[in-house]
């Protein structure tokens, strides 16, 4: 997969800017850091950012999963100017991207100054279409998003963005807590 070539990007709205996603850059570091001070981010995200060397280093897990080809992460960037990129606004992923299987999971975050405008559904809408047109072969047919039960605004950005919820998840101390709920959506034909 060229990550180079990987660039999406979502419309504008009423109340928000474009949204153009990418690749994580080496650039993108401190702007990670500064992000990951807000106590919600944290205790969503399973990753631990406290410094400019430990964003360096998610950057580039980042960047070795494109080179895998099993983990697609996209920073998330508003967009003042059409096509040109202004501030850090969260990540969307598609991980555990097998290749032959027919599904893989989706995940995001949004950051604290772009929560409530949309930024989540519009990323995510445009990683679900991108999954399920840029895979090679005949690609995956279903994606899932899976977030802990009490993660009201995580549910309610899968629902808008098209991914219905399915199951109860029980919980799995210790990685997984609480009870998760399980989204799914499919291609369309």
């Amino acid at each position: 997969m060229d990550k180079i070539s990987a660039r999406l990007e979502a419309d504008a709205t009423p109340s928000a800017p474009a949204l153009i996603l990418r690749p994580w850059s080496a650039t993108d570091a401190a702007d990670l850091v500064e992000l990951y001070q807000d106590d919600v981010l944290r205790r969503w995200t399973s990753s631990t950012v406290n410094d400019e060397a430990s964003a360096a280093e998610w950057i580039e897990d980042q960047q070795r999963a494109w080179e895998r080809e099993d983990r697609f992460g996209f920073a998330v960037m508003e967009s003042q100017v059409a096509g040109v990129e202004g501030q850090l606004a969260g990540h969307v992923v598609l991980k555990n991207v097998t290749p032959g299987a027919s599904s893989a999971e989706v995940g995001y975050w949004t950051a604290a100054h772009a929560r409530g405008r949309g930024v989540a559904p519009r990323a995510l809408q445009a990683l679900t279409h991108w999954a399920f047109t840029a895979l090679p072969g005949d690609g995956l047919k279903r994606l899932e998003l899976l977030h802990q039960v009490d993660n009201t605004a995580s549910c309610s950005v899968a629902q808008k963005s098209g991914y219905e919820l399915i199951t109860l998840l029980p919980a799995a101390p210790p990685a997984y807590p609480l009870a998760g709920h399980l989204h799914i959506r499919e291609r369309d034909r």
